[in-house]
């Protein structure tokens, strides 16, 4: 009988034990079937598409990983009272990045700033990815999606999608939705305004001008490398799930008890503050680690990164250290950004 890959093989991590069973679904019929059938059988299912959000434990996955492999870009034009914009639509498993780049090819706009983020399409809704100013609730007009516990594929406008801070209802009903299709509505006049300070400042303009997609992506992919950001084989500093833990939002009378100094922004539910500030000024230094194969990222606090055969165990270890430091100092809770699959912080 086949052995099924490790799932350090297939998550940017680089952890991860075997599965029980691994179907790679490479169309929306397969993927729908797959879910389906293991549901019927009452087998637990894990969705894997790039790997970039995943920290699973030593053991493994007890049951069947589906790999979400489809593929499929539709584009159509659409006029509406604001002007000329686009409708794209992506199949769940195409590369994120490679629509971004598509789109800057063509001067569409909207999503550029989200250049160099690494994974599939399907799972930009559920996290609600975002950054530099963006994030693709902005852009999302629709998703087409299994509801598990019904069996039905639906279609959801973005308003049902229960979009928040790196957050939508996809993510606070784990388990139940299989994002099948991501529809897009993207401006077309290939200029964007620039939304983020640092961005600014990278591009040598001010916030709320506009430029070029084309520089917006440029200017981005660079500050992503200098914060092994762009995940690269060959540099262990890159083996990441990206940003660990979310930046915290407090009410503004909570914030109030943060020193001035840690940077902050207005949200929704009151102001978010830079986990990366409060990191450092826990004592966790860049290139912090624990045994030394598990280690803060050498370029950016919020990075837990695997610098060569570390265990998910060892991942864990650190980022529950990191997570205690900020407790203790600041008595703010960070929560990880990562799906954790056969362990917890």
């Amino acid at each position: 009988m086949p052995t099924t890959p490790l799932l350090a093989e297939r998550t940017t991590l680089r952890v991860g034990g075997p599965a029980r069973e691994w179907i790679t679904a490479t169309t929306e019929d397969e993927l729908v079937s797959a879910v389906r059938r293991c549901d019927a059988e009452g087998i637990p299912v894990l969705l894997v598409g790039g790997g970039s959000n995943l920290l699973v434990s030593d053991a493994g996955f007890d049951g069947t990983v589906v790999e979400i492999a489809t593929r499929g870009v539709q584009a159509e034009p659409v006029t509406e009272s604001g002007g000329e914009s686009v409708l794209i639509r992506l199949s769940a498993g195409e590369p994120w990045d490679d629509v971004v780049s598509r789109a800057v090819a063509r001067g569409w706009t909207g999503i550029e700033a989200l250049s160099g983020i690494p994974g599939r399409s399907g799972a930009t809704p559920v996290q609600n990815v975002g950054a530099y100013g963006q994030d693709v609730a902005q852009v999302i007009s629709s998703a087409r999606v299994l509801d598990r516990t019904t069996g039905r594929v639906v279609d959801m406008a973005a308003s049902d999608c229960g979009f928040g801070y790196r957050s939508s209802l996809f993510k606070r009903q784990p388990g139940r939705w299989v994002v099948l299709e991501v529809a897009l509505t993207l401006g077309s006049d290939g200029r964007s305004p620039v939304r983020y300070a640092e961005l600014a400042d990278a591009l040598g303009v001010s916030v709320g001008d506009r430029v070029d997609v084309a520089a917006i992506r440029g200017a981005v992919l660079a500050l992503r490398a200098r914060k092994a950001m762009v995940l690269d084989p060959a540099d262990p500093d890159t083996w990441s799930a990206g940003s660990f833990f979310t930046n915290p939002v407090l009410g503004a009378d909570a914030a109030v008890d943060v020193p001035a100094e840690c940077p902050r922004y207005p949200a929704e539910d009151g102001v978010k503050l830079s986990a990366a500030w409060l990191i450092e000024h826990a004592g966790v230094t860049r290139g912090y680690s624990i045994g030394g194969r598990a280690a803060v990222s050498a370029k950016h606090t919020l990075a837990l990164t695997n610098r060569g055969g570390a265990t998910a165990a060892e991942i864990v270890d650190l980022a529950r250290d990191v997570r205690d430091r900020v407790r203790d100092r600041f008595g703010i809770e960070l929560v990880p950004e990562p799906v954790l699959v056969g362990v917890s912080l």
